[in-house]
């Protein structure tokens, strides 16, 4: 039986897929990744780290399948830069990590010099520290490695582009239009790198990875890494891959995924959708992994909120213990947290908000606590459907979402119960890594489409419960506290 290897490199981990040509799940494997916090709002990456971890779940998850691959589709954690030596492919610097917040000042600057709707016109996306622009900016700040660009010794790019050029021994430098989309640098409606955008951000050319479709065979792999060659014949950032992972290929499908972030998108079809405030416009894959658009909305922070609680203030012991606890009590009793650690996303875009928790009492337990951080990417995410479905007049009749946090049935509940629409989740949650198999397998004609394979795979369903009275009351509840932050972000000093 033919198999299909899929690499989901992510901000805190990396997965690994083998899907069967039927689509059974023969082997998975995940090694965690460190991040690095040098100064407050900074977060980097060792570039190594990534490769490393990317071919030990590979050969494990292939060692657990027993079979040999025919194709491999990567995924990444998009907007994350890494900047390396094109001759010995070794990183000059840290990954500036898509989490990074250093350059928010560059970014005010160029809004304030009004670049921001030329720049959203091209990009369709907004200027924001998330993206990979000025981080590659920041790291050219560096007249040795501006000097070393300009005369073409280094290669730039993001997750994905790093680890093409890693597996394939240097031979192909190559992203994917969903990842070139990300940038701030690429064309939305050229399909192509912008001039003046590099010229705004003083990124040489030569830099950059050649951008290719998001099925179909890029180039071969090292037989070194897992243990035999195979073509690379999918590529797709995270957000993008999950979409096509569920089988969102038509216009108005929606799908949210609950990682270290929470991402929604909305499949928009073949023609690039109008703007919407405070939503962004992303390329995406249509049907067999074709050229399509997106709008999309972010969250920074959530399955990191809970990261914090177990890691930083020692709350919990696991992720898998805050369903049992946000179960224990009735309410949050009065308390909202909006972990809002290195800004707020869409609809907001405020970079300079931080983490706030209000209505604390002598009352208030972990539980509480727990249970307002899960509310939080509920509520987050009803923020970013509401302002993508208003704003364009999409009707989505349903919510189908994956990630870490979709296991946590409690939380899928609350979703529904806030949006008042069905929440879907997939038996298999792992869709980022999924639609990166997807495209592999296109790409080398084992399918034709996500719907070859997505029949067998079950789904639950969440149907809403609560009155629009109460529906209403927590909402306006969790809006005065955005509110609360938006307001110590935005006073002086």
């Amino acid at each position: 039986m033919s198999a299909i290897l899929a690499i989901d490199q992510g901000t805190t981990g990396t997965t690994a897929l083998v899907l069967g040509a039927d689509g059974a799940l023969l082997g998975r494997a995940y090694r965690p990744v460190g991040q690095h916090f040098p100064e407050p709002g900074w977060v980097e990456h060792d570039p190594e780290e990534l490769l490393r971890t990317t071919v030990e779940a590979g050969r494990a998850a292939l060692a657990e399948a027993g079979e040999r691959p025919v194709a491999l589709g990567l995924t990444n954690q998009r907007e994350t830069v890494v900047l390396w030596d094109r001759r010995t492919l070794a990183p000059v610097a840290p990954a500036i990590v898509w989490q990074d917040r250093r350059t928010a000042g560059r970014c005010r600057e160029l809004r304030e010099a009004g670049r921001e709707p030329d720049v959203r016109a091209r990009t369709g996306l907004v200027l924001d520290p998330y993206f990979s622009a000025t981080k590659l900016e920041w790291l050219l700040r560096d007249p040795e490695l501006r000097r070393r660009a300009g005369r073409g010794e280094l290669a730039a790019g993001t997750v994905d582009a790093w680890l093409v050029a890693r597996l394939t021994g240097g031979r192909e430098h190559a992203t994917d239009p969903t990842n070139a989309s990300r940038t701030l640098l690429w064309d939305l409606d050229r399909r192509d790198w912008s001039e003046d955008l590099l010229h705004l951000f003083g990124v040489p050319i030569e830099l950059l990875p050649r951008v290719v479709p998001s099925s179909g065979v890029i180039g071969e792999t090292d037989a070194g890494h897992f243990g035999t060659a195979m073509p690379i014949a999918g590529l797709a950032g995270d957000q993008q891959a999950a979409l096509f992972g569920q089988g969102c290929t038509g216009a108005g499908e929606s799908k949210n995924t609950y990682g270290t972030g929470a991402f929604l998108l909305v499949q928009a079809g073949a023609v690039r959708p109008g703007a919407v405030a405070g939503v962004l416009v992303t390329a995406a894959c249509g049907p067999g992994g074709g050229p399509s658009y997106a709008l999309e909305g972010s969250v920074f922070i959530a399955g990191a909120a809970v990261q914090w609680l177990r890691d930083g203030l020692g709350l919990v012991r696991s992720a898998d213990e805050t369903e049992a606890l946000a179960r224990e009590v009735a309410d949050t009793g009065g308390v909202h947290f909006v972990p809002a650690f290195v800004g707020l996303g869409t609809p907001h875009w405020e970079p300079e908000a931080r983490g706030t928790i209000t209505g604390i009492t002598r009352g208030t337990t972990r539980a509480h606590l727990v249970r307002a951080a899960l509310e939080a990417m509920a509520h987050s995410t009803a923020d970013l459907l509401g302002a993508m479905a208003g704003a364009a007049g999409l009707e989505v009749p349903a919510l189908r979402v994956d990630g870490g946090a979709a296991a946590n049935d409690w939380l899928l509940q609350f979703q529904a119960d806030v949006l008042g629409i069905p929440i879907e989740r997939p038996a298999l949650v792992e869709t980022t890594a999924l639609g990166a198999a997807f495209l592999a397998g296109i790409g080398v004609g084992h399918w034709r489409e996500p719907a070859d394979v997505l029949g067998s795979i079950g789904r639950a369903r969440f149907e809403p419960r609560l009155g629009g009275a109460e529906r209403e009351r927590l909402r306006a509840g969790w809006h005065r506290a955005v509110a609360a932050a938006l307001h110590w972000a935005r006073q002086p000093g």
